[in-house]
């Protein structure tokens, strides 16, 4: 089994925002799956199924993401999954728009989402697909930054952004996590 976790804040106030970069994955993704988040539990909202073969639980934190760490600790406990089946798809502000990073683990670079399941899990080492959102005139506060709607050319861009971290999403599924990496870095 693995688990996939697309990392935003609930509310449609932010649907449609920087920071939900992660959500708006996991919800393409489900849509391409015929997948329906159907299940409230662990404070998320979880979809599930069988993908090539691999069975998948689909989640969407729904603590807000500063506290993300309080849906996913206790959903991996409860699953007793080694890290390595867990992926974290979330935005990325020191990545240019539309550039993804996938990794192993390393420190959160900030990132509020990541520290809590950092510390939630007690781990650096959680694979991740990072989602650049770094624009050309991302300067001031970063907090308004990311709450921010994308603009009208990220709009067009994030249709095939969305399908391209799906495919993804779906390697990490079957392939080794360095193939992956090499082939999506």
């Amino acid at each position: 089994m693995k688990i996939v976790v697309g990392l935003g804040n609930p509310g449609r106030k932010y649907a449609l925002t920087r920071h939900n970069f992660g959500f708006l994955v996991a919800d393409s993704f489900a849509k391409e799956h015929a997948l329906t988040f159907t299940r409230q539990k662990f404070k998320a909202k979880i979809a599930s199924g069988l993908i090539k073969g691999e069975k998948l639980l689909l989640i969407k934190p729904q603590t807000f993401m500063n506290l993300s760490g309080d849906a996913v600790g206790p959903l991996v406990r409860f699953y007793n999954l080694p890290l390595s089946e867990l992926l974290l798809v979330y935005d990325d502000i020191d990545l240019p728009f539309g550039k993804f990073r996938l990794r192993p683990g390393g420190s959160s670079g900030g990132h509020k989402g990541i520290e809590s399941i950092i510390r939630a899990l007690g781990t650096l080492e959680i694979p991740r697909l990072r989602l650049g959102i770094k624009g050309e005139t991302t300067v001031g506060d970063l907090r308004a930054y990311v709450l921010q709607p994308f603009s009208k050319e990220e709009m067009i861009a994030l249709a095939s952004l969305r399908e391209r971290a799906c495919d993804a999403v779906e390697a990490f599924l079957t392939e080794p996590f360095e193939k992956v990496m090499n082939e999506y870095n």
